[in-house]
């Protein structure tokens, strides 16, 4: 199983699966990060946390542990 974690720099995924429950993955969601979405990943801070991605036009900044429940293809 790959994860947005797993997503080189300047590469770009298809979300496949979120995994988690209850409210973290309805935040998930509201952030537009559904299955088939296509996500851009932009930077990576110095720790890996956290990441920087562009969704649906717009740049968002996840934690290393969210980025673990998004499964991409």
């Amino acid at each position: 199983m790959k994860t947005l974690r797993d997503v080189k720099v300047g590469c770009a995924a298809t979300a496949a699966k979120l995994h988690g429950e209850g409210a973290v993955k309805r935040r998930i969601m509201d952030m537009g990060i559904t299955k088939g979405v296509s996500i851009y990943v932009r930077k990576v801070a110095p720790l890996g946390d956290p990441i920087e991605v562009t969704v649906r036009g717009y740049e968002l900044s996840l934690r290393k542990a969210d980025a673990e429940m998004i499964e991409v293809e």
